[in-house]
């Protein structure tokens, strides 16, 4: 085996770990933002949607990101089409998602405005404390 291919074999495994690593952050952001939403909602919080909708769009975020980079492994067109399709579904979701959080947050600046009320904004990070 020449030093070339040691190098690529090394490469793809980090690539791999990256894409796993980037995957994961993925479903654990979904899973803590869900469980938490769930129970937000039980107690019947104010913009549990919107928490909802910036935790779905940051864990869409770290899953394309991993999308992006296994399109360093891809070998052949029919992978690379079959990528490329993936990575324009989670775009056009996470494109929805932040038309939905812009949506959200209007309709509680204008609930905000016409009831005089000060209501309660999440902070504009994605997973509050």
């Amino acid at each position: 085996m020449t030093l070339l291919q040691q190098i690529e074999e090394v490469f793809q495994l980090v690539v791999q770990y990256g894409v796993l690593l980037l995957e994961c952050a993925g479903v654990a952001v979904l899973l803590v933002t869900a469980v938490k939403s769930m129970i937000g909602c039980i107690k019947h919080k104010p913009h549990i949607r919107l928490y909802l909708a910036q935790g779905i769009s940051l864990a869409l975020e770290f899953k394309l990101g991993g999308e992006v980079l296994r399109t360093v492994l891809v070998r052949e067109l029919s992978e690379l089409m079959v990528l490329g399709l993936v990575i324009l579904l989670r775009g056009a979701l996470t494109f929805i998602i932040h038309w939905e959080i812009k949506t959200e947050e209007a309709r509680m600046d204008e609930a905000a405005g016409h009831d005089g009320a000060s209501n309660e904004r999440p902070a504009k990070a994605f997973l509050p404390k």
